[in-house]
């Protein structure tokens, strides 16, 4: 196949005995075996050129396809027994990159000193290929894309409040009493004022008219924490303050359908060691997360 796919490419038999570094004869022989294994003519060969018969030019399509992975697969193997190195960048959510994201690659880094990171931590979708990003973690439900995607778990989107303004306000027993409360809006989880429920299976939506807006989960966070009010967070930011009592979850009847989180790459099964050992290790690592993977 190589020596066929040389002929072709160099447009010759001499030009081709001369890349491979092989006699003439020998190219010529290796065509003539290939065309009698296959019982098919693939090149028509005159004193002046070399042209592909019909069968000779799909063969080459073909050809070339499989000689591609052939290389992709012995670059692999010898990629898989050097040290990663180069730069790897990840992108995450804020608060998850903060709680997961980062604990995982400091260990990764002091495993493999070579190796530099760059963690862009937003909370917003950012393009993989536009942004040069290597890993993403991405929460919710994904789009078509070219994209690879390992899904690690899931979280839920829940309402929760401080023990003492449930106490002092009341707890909300139908979505509709949230008109009562103090309402903590975060736009990096909810960029509308209108809140999304279930109801006996059916889609509820309710307008909200928040007392306090802000940017950060962690502000959310801190505000429902020290009493301010009712705020809308993903299950994994509250779980701490939820298991110390610090917040209480309210509505849960209500929820909509846990997202799923995902660990998403443009890298085959034979890309780079250094991204696919950091992939491996992430997913590994999440997996083995109660926030996102419950009893």
């Amino acid at each position: 196949m190589r020596v066929f796919a040389s002929v072709a490419e160099e447009g010759g038999f001499a030009a081709a005995s001369r890349k491979l570094d092989i006699s003439p004869a020998a190219v010529t022989r290796a065509i003539v075996a290939l065309e009698e294994q296959l019982g098919a003519r693939l090149l028509q060969r005159t004193t002046r050129n070399v042209r592909f018969t019909d069968a000779g030019r799909q063969y080459y399509d073909n050809v070339r396809a499989i000689l591609a992975s052939i290389a992709e697969a012995n670059e692999a193997v010898a990629d898989s027994n050097t040290t990663p190195r180069g730069t790897l960048s990840i992108t995450a959510p804020v608060m998850f990159g903060r709680l997961f994201v980062m604990p995982c690659m400091i260990d990764y880094m002091q495993r493999y000193p070579q190796v530099k990171m760059i963690a862009h931590l937003v909370d917003r979708v950012t393009n993989l290929v536009d942004e040069g990003m290597d890993v993403a973690i991405r929460i919710g439900h994904l789009p078509d894309s070219g994209l690879r995607a390992i899904k690690v778990g899931q979280v839920r989107r829940v309402l929760c409040a401080s023990p003492a303004y449930l106490e002092k306000f009341g707890t909300p027993q139908l979505p509709a009493d949230l008109a009562k409360h103090a309402i903590i809006a975060s736009s990096a989880v909810s960029p509308h004022t209108e809140w999304r429920f279930q109801s006996d299976g059916e889609p509820l939506l309710v307008r909200m008219d928040p007392r306090l807006t802000v940017t950060s989960n962690d502000a959310a966070l801190a505000a429902a924490t020290g009493g301010l009010g009712i705020a809308r967070l993903l299950s994994y930011q509250v779980w701490n303050e939820v298991d110390r009592d610090a917040l209480r979850l309210i509505l849960e009847p209500f929820e909509e359908a846990p997202w799923p989180v995902h660990v998403v790459h443009r890298e085959d099964k034979l890309g780079s060691s250094k991204v696919r050992r950091f992939i491996d290790e992430m997913v590994e690592y999440l997996r083995r997360q109660p926030t996102l993977n419950p009893k």
